[in-house]
């Protein structure tokens, strides 16, 4: 499996699909029997992994941040 910030020409040509059938207010299934549906959905389902971790990241590192930053405030006083 492919993990890239980029679409391949097939991958874009379903978004593109998708996104203009549901403008004109129809639903997207036609574009689930493309060839290239399913590496499309599998870079999506990755990119979305890859947010939801680097977002935890970021709430671990800033609470262990502050957490610090309290305890040592502490000291200081005590």
């Amino acid at each position: 499996m492919r993990i890239s910030n980029s679409f391949s020409e097939g991958e874009i040509q379903v978004l593109e699909f998708i996104l203009q059938t549901l403008l004109r207010g129809g639903t997207p299934s036609m574009a689930t029997r493309n060839k290239d549906f399913a590496s499309l959905y599998r870079k999506v389902v990755s990119m979305k992994q890859r947010v939801q971790q680097k977002k935890e990241k970021e709430i671990l590192q800033s609470s262990v941040g502050t957490v610090s930053a309290v305890e040592e405030d502490l000291e200081q006083t005590g």
